[in-house]
């Protein structure tokens, strides 16, 4: 387990009263979690042996640093600070702070507008300094170029492994499908009488709405455990090549580094079609019956 070790604040900075402090883990992984429980932890332990500060809260993100619009807990903050109840943000560097230049800029404008102050704990700068504002500036520059490096190899190892016959990607699950011991698809059998049924429904005419009444009123549950089926899951399901034994990869990208949406890849990147992955539940002539009469369904 990763230790967190205290850092020794300037004595000069004791005047500062409303004390907040800001972090963040890029995801969900337990070990992560972990983390994120242990930085809460350490920042109201390390605010509460301040007898001149007040705890004004420990402010705890997941997910990437790129957006802060995304980052529900950073947003928080930024509104507590406007509402003066913070003097000082303690955060353990620029990079968890957030990695786009522009956006971090406009923020530490802003901060300083409202008489906030940042203490960055392992570049040991204040952003009330003057002389820490260009160096700051220059660390948030270099922060983002490498979390944009970084975010490239990522894409590039992601691209390889759709080369490999032992791709994870390839063996995806989707509803109608499960894994075997080796983490292979399988067919499930109740949940592939399901997915036949939508496919025979749609072939016979009925939209999107029929299809999702019928089968509420049978009692059959969404693949989210919903007793409601939306037309999305119905529309994902009927375009969905696995079914008959296919796996489409690289469906979506992202386009843009900055604002990290999934975007449906019209070409933009080669796709990786991979036939006779697995197991099919529909014929291959009903499939393309629904495909080709997509338009003229009424929904």
């Amino acid at each position: 387990m990763k230790s967190i070790h205290r850092v020794i604040l300037p004595s000069k900075r004791l005047e500062y009263q409303r004390v907040a402090a800001y972090c963040r883990v890029s995801t969900k992984h337990d070990e992560q979690q972990d983390s994120l429980t242990m930085q809460k932890a350490y920042y109201e332990t390390y605010i509460h042996e301040h007898e001149n500060w007040i705890l004004s809260g420990v402010y705890a993100d997941q997910g990437t640093g790129r957006n802060i619009d995304k980052r529900s807990q950073f947003q928080r903050l930024m509104s507590d600070c406007r509402q003066g109840k913070i003097d000082l943000i303690l955060t353990k560097s620029i990079s968890r702070f957030g990695r786009d230049t522009l956006d971090l800029l406009n923020c530490y404008r802003e901060l300083k507008h409202l008489g906030v102050d940042i203490y960055f704990e392992i570049e040991k700068l204040y952003l009330s300094n003057t002389k820490s504002e260009q160096l700051i500036t220059i660390l948030s520059a270099i922060s983002q170029e490498e979390s944009l490096h970084k975010s490239q190899n990522i894409r590039w190892g992601i691209k390889r492994s759709f080369e490999s016959e032992n791709s994870k990607y390839r063996n995806r699950k989707c509803y109608g499908y499960s894994h075997d011991l080796d983490g292979k698809l399988i067919i499930n059998d109740a949940e592939a009488l399901i997915v036949n049924m939508i496919f025979n429904l749609r072939q016979s005419g009925c939209s999107l709405r029929q299809i999702a009444k019928k089968l509420e009123n049978q009692g059959i549950k969404s693949p989210r455990s919903s007793s409601r089926w939306g037309p999305e899951s119905l529309r994902k399901i009927l375009s969905n090549e696995k079914y008959v034994g296919k796996v489409l990869l690289q469906k979506t990208i992202v386009e843009n580094y900055y604002d990290g949406k999934q975007r449906k890849n019209l070409g933009q990147e080669c796709q990786y079609l991979i036939s006779e992955h697995h197991p099919p539940i529909i014929e291959k002539d009903l499939f393309e019956r629904v495909q080709l009469h997509k338009k003229n369904y009424c929904d």
